[in-house]
């Protein structure tokens, strides 16, 4: 896809994984400029992919495929706590390279955001690390409303290095432009 091609965002919808989206999965799945900031590693076979949709974008409680005509191009999750930690949940998303740089990303948070406020009535407080040389994602969630909040040196270890990370926050009571 070009960055000269247009994307009506009101296209973008979310919906739940599916094994028929192994194919589209591993499309951004298994390609490292798209994984080079997530926590799992860049996925190299259709059996991995397969797995993964199976043990845990299904039965997790919201991960998300980002969907342009019901494609998967991309996800988008929401971890929420539990117990005396309730009140706060960890987003994270990836999309496929080919669609970079459209505000889909964007789209998806705010719906997903949006989403998570209904289904996850005790979450207040949704959060997202990220690592400090993923310039890209900080703007996304400042984009959504986020508001970054520090810098956590050396908290995350990923891909071998201990990394820096970012932390944002977007509270139940807070604007989303």
């Amino acid at each position: 896809m070009s960055k000269e091609m247009e994307i009506n965002l009101s296209k973008i919808t979310l919906r739940p994984y599916k094994i028929s989206d192994v194919d589209d999965f591993l499309m951004y799945g298994g390609n490292e400029k798209v994984t080079r900031f997530t926590r799992w590693n860049t996925f190299t076979s259709k059996q991995e992919v397969v797995s993964y949709i199976n043990d845990y974008c299904i039965p997790h409680p919201y991960c998300r495929s980002i969907c342009i005509d019901n494609r998967s191009i991309g996800f988008v999750i929401i971890m929420p706590r539990s117990g005396d930690d309730r009140c706060r949940a960890d987003v994270g998303y990836a999309l496929a390279a080919e669609y970079w740089g459209h505000g889909i990303t964007t789209r998806a948070v705010k719906m997903a955001i949006s989403e998570g406020l209904k289904e996850f009535p005790d979450v207040v407080r949704f959060q997202g690390l990220v690592e400090l040389e993923n310039k890209a994602s900080q703007r996304v969630l400042e984009k959504v409303g986020f508001l970054k909040e520090c810098v956590l040196r050396k908290y995350s270890f990923n891909k071998g290095e201990t990394r820096d990370m970012v932390m944002y926050s977007l509270l139940s009571t807070d604007f989303m432009p």
